[in-house]
């Protein structure tokens, strides 16, 4: 199966959650990646809100701000570079709805800040194998705005998918310029796949 037929087949299975699974299933991948050393150490922390059957994220956006972390918002290149930004957000932030039709903070409002500036990046995906491969939506904006850490030894941003284990596929074919996650979260289990 291709890899437009492999999104398109888990995006429907992502959508057909009921609201009480999602919130279910937000809830159990809350308290496993919040336990986690690396969260608790993490004062800057690039988030995504949910969109298209995603993870909600709004539980772990409450802990961030309830625990004095930093959060940031990716925000599309305004030049359409397919390369995100990432922009301040907390619950105040003045929002615009980008190309996507996905909300993301208003440029004319928000302190931009470069990726390899955060602690932790906490990332969507379609699908992922136990490898830390990550099958996104296509685009390839994640994969450009992080190809600094294919060439560094920067410990930093630590790279974390939050899927639902329904998403994880046997193996999943890479290109050079792919970034691999350090760890996938899901309702059920964390995943160390790049150990740092």
């Amino acid at each position: 199966m291709d890899g437009t037929k492999i999104r398109s087949r888990l995006r429907e299975q992502r959508r057909s959650l009921s609201a009480c699974q999602q919130n279910r299933y937000a809830d159990q991948i809350t308290s496993i990646l919040t336990r986690q050393d690396f969260f608790l150490r993490a004062k800057r922390v690039g988030i995504y809100l949910a969109n298209d059957g995603e993870a909600d994220l709004s539980p772990i956006v409450d802990i961030c701000l309830k625990s004095r972390k930093n959060c940031y918002l990716p925000v599309l290149h305004p030049l359409g570079y397919k390369r995100l930004h990432f922009a301040t957000f907390d619950h105040h932030s003045p929002m615009t709805t980008n190309r996507f039709g996905i909300s993301e903070p208003s440029l004319k409002h928000a302190k931009l800040v470069p990726a390899w500036s955060l602690d932790l990046i906490l990332m969507p995906l379609v699908g992922f194998d136990r490898n830390g491969n990550r099958l996104g939506m296509g685009g390839g904006y994640y994969d450009r705005t992080l190809s600094f850490m294919s060439s560094t030894k920067n410990p930093a941003p630590r790279l974390v998918g939050l899927s639902y284990s329904f998403q994880e596929l046997h193996k999943i074919a890479t290109r050079d310029w792919d970034i691999p996650l350090h760890h996938i979260v899901t309702e059920r289990e964390i995943i160390c796949a790049k150990p740092k």
